[in-house]
């Protein structure tokens, strides 16, 4: 992704979008829970799936907490 996603965000929006999406790559969603906001607007921007497991990082988020 050579765009940044968050870009349309302010700075606060941004990093806690970027923050958010670490917590579900890490499992800790019960110490930090994703607001509702926040988990459709990662879920619109193709970042984050909900499954029967929880909440599920896409390649596209991996790629970009990876670069």
């Amino acid at each position: 992704m050579s765009e940044n996603p968050f870009a349309q965000f302010g700075l606060d929006k941004a990093i806690g979008l970027r923050w958010t999406l670490r917590d579900i790559q890490a499992r800790r969603m019960k110490l930090s829970p994703v607001s509702e906001e926040d988990l459709k607007i990662l879920t619109e921007l193709g970042l984050v799936e909900v499954r029967e497991e929880g909440l599920v990082l896409t390649q596209a988020a991996s790629a970009l907490l990876s670069g």
